[in-house]
């Protein structure tokens, strides 16, 4: 419905440039020798006004579905956009992609959102040699603001800023559609081993070593025997870590695609993009400095060839239409390569699939010590911490990042998962946790704080930078860490049990309790609860995971504000027994752990009851 109505808008809008442009030539003609309308001019007119019928009545539509009670949650920064960008076409129909700027409101005085779009337009008036004060523009954008669901008011700020009102009627009716639904998401983007030392420093046995590759590619039976044992030994090794990270994999190392690889020379070849330099098989990419080396001047293949095998593979056998290397930056040359020869043999349009090089820095011991080393897994293809989005396909390279002791001793994965277990067990009987978990309920809170708390350190950096990699801050319950969002969790979920509701008597609150956010602790952590599609949406488009992890603290310290500030369940003091329950305050308080515990499963952390 969306997509008719943006196409039939702009069809409209490029009809009335024709028809002011014919209006003006005849104008000038009859100035000169007096003619009659164009019958072209007045086509266009009776065309034009089909169009605004057909229009009107598909706006209407789109009103009526949105009104629709849906299951999912609602993108509010996305629905903002729609209604100012409705506002802005309307009260400036001429100008060609306006800017659009809708952005949640950083101070409680300034609204819930803010409009930004009116210094833009002033800047693009200017070019047109019209001087218009933003804040005028600002104005004339208010006045064409359409009717809609959730914006109670609107009020100018400042040289020219929108400041919008969200209707608490409006915020309180979808977290009600959160409780009774449950965390459903909308619709996100559109659907479409010594050995080592040795080969670093003897160059006979690098020698040997790329001979042995070559006839590996040339599928020699006992080099082919030998490769097999190694990689049976290496599997039961990572097994052990993808077990313990919970990460699911699909095999699909180099070899699966040996066999493709002829294929992609021979492809190359036929369309004119091979040149022979030095016994090499070589090929340039526009735009790229440094050309592919298909075949190498002793036959053997490279990681050019099995990358462009690979990329071919997923693009037309798994049908992706969206692609993402995780690989550390240091490759962004070689996949910037990669993905122009794609393009240019002409086996993906990056307006229809995308394939991105997510790039990352690498870590740091804490004397920052590192090591530039990746070791790559066995498989290639896996789903890790986030899901793919319906209608997508997530494609990995999986890369272990090492990081060294202060004896220079490169830190193995697994060694560093023990130590996380062992710590984190540490610090539960540390806080005497021990005494009042059964051991069940112990050894699941030491599993989910060591691996979580390590999955976090990770992600809830800006995967572009370098960080220190600390198991004194990873493990610490204050600040931005798994620990203190996990304890805040368990917390979040015992307020129930400790006031004896159980979770058939909050689904049927939900269905009949009116969520009151009279108290500005109370819409602060409503609005905070509603953004959550906005940052998947982000996460999405940049797939910088950080800004999650920062969400999910924000709301957790948002959660403390309220939790500190109204009273959920009011106790005898002397007693302790439980007077009142306010329960709207109840469903907020399941609203905020349904949301944690949605954005701890998209990071694969598995948060406990109790802890």
């Amino acid at each position: 419905m969306e997509g008719l109505v943006a196409q039939c808008s702009a069809r409209l809008l490029q009809q009335e440039k024709e028809i002011k442009s014919l209006t003006a030539e005849i104008d000038r003609l009859k100035n000169c020798g007096g003619l009659e309308v164009s019958p072209n001019l007045e086509q266009l007119r009776e065309e034009n006004l089909k169009l605004k019928y057909r229009l009107n009545i598909l706006r209407r539509s789109l009103q009526a579905e949105r009104t629709r009670p849906t299951k999912n949650m609602i993108n509010i920064n996305s629905r903002l956009q729609e209604v100012f960008g409705c506002a802005i076409k309307a009260a400036y129909p001429d100008l060609e992609n306006p800017p659009l700027i809708v952005t949640p409101s950083q101070q409680p005085k300034f609204g819930d959102y803010q409009c930004n779009s009116a210094m833009g337009i002033s800047q693009m008036l200017k070019t047109k040699e019209q001087k218009v004060n933003p804040r005028e523009i600002a104005e004339n954008i208010t006045k064409h603001l359409p009717d809609n669901e959730c914006v109670e008011k609107v009020e100018i700020a400042g040289p020219g800023f929108i400041n919008v009102h969200l209707r608490k009627d409006y915020v309180s009716q979808q977290l009600t559609n959160l409780l009774v639904n449950g965390v459903q998401l909308p619709p996100l983007g559109e659907n479409k081993k010594e050995s080592k030392k040795r080969f670093d420093t003897e160059e006979e046995f690098k020698k040997r070593a790329y001979q042995c590759v070559v006839l590996l590619q040339s599928k020699n039976p006992d080099i082919i025997k030998a490769w097999k044992l190694i990689c049976d030994v290496s599997r039961q090794e990572f097994n052990k870590i993808y077990d313990a990270l919970d990460i699911s994999l699909i095999e699909r190392g180099e070899s699966f695609y040996q066999d493709k690889m002829n294929d992609i020379v021979k492809e190359f070849e036929d369309r004119g993009f091979v040149q022979v330099d030095d016994g090499r098989k070589i090929v340039f990419v526009p735009g790229c400095s440094v050309p592919l080396t298909i075949v190498k001047s002793d036959g053997g293949y490279t990681y050019d060839t099995s990358d462009l095998a690979a990329i071919k593979q997923r693009l037309f056998e798994e049908k992706a239409d969206m692609i993402i290397y995780v690989v550390d930056s240091g490759q962004s040359v070689h996949f910037q390569t990669i993905f122009g020869a794609a393009q240019m043999i002409g086996w993906y349009d990056p307006k229809v699939t995308r394939v991105f090089h997510a790039g990352f820095g690498v870590v740091l011991g804490e004397d920052k010590s590192l090591s530039c080393e990746a070791e790559q897994f066995p498989g290639e293809t896996v789903k890790l911490y986030m899901p793919a989005p319906p209608g997508k396909l997530l494609t990995y390279y999986v890369l272990k990042k090492k990081f060294k002791t202060r004896s220079g001793e490169t830190v193995r994965l697994i060694d560093l998962l023990e130590e996380g277990l062992k710590r984190s067990m540490d610090k539960l009987k540390e806080k005497e946790r021990d005494k009042v978990l059964t051991a069940e309920e112990l050894k699941a809170a030491q599993t989910s704080v060591a691996y979580g708390c390590i999955k976090y350190a990770d992600l809830s950096h800006n995967r572009l930078n370098d960080y220190i990699f600390s198991f004194d801050k990873m493990l610490d319950d204050r600040g931005n860490t798994a620990a203190y969002l996990l304890y805040a969790f368990t917390r979040i979920r015992s307020i129930a049990r400790l006031a004896n509701i159980d979770e058939e008597m909050l689904q049927k609150a939900a269905q009949e309790t009116k969520i009151i956010l009279d108290h500005e602790k109370e819409w602060k952590l409503g609005r905070c609860i509603l953004r959550f599609p906005e940052i998947l949406q982000k996460i999405l488009d940049d797939l910088l995971l950080h800004t999650l992890c920062d969400y999910i603290y924000e709301l957790a310290t948002t959660f403390t504000e309220f939790y500190d500030s109204c009273y959920c369940v009011e106790k005898d003091r002397q007693t302790g027994q439980v007077l009142k329950v306010n329960m709207w305050r109840m469903l907020l308080c399941e609203a905020v752990a349904a949301v944690m515990a949605k954005a701890f499963d998209i990071l694969g952390i598995k948060p406990v009851q109790r802890m």
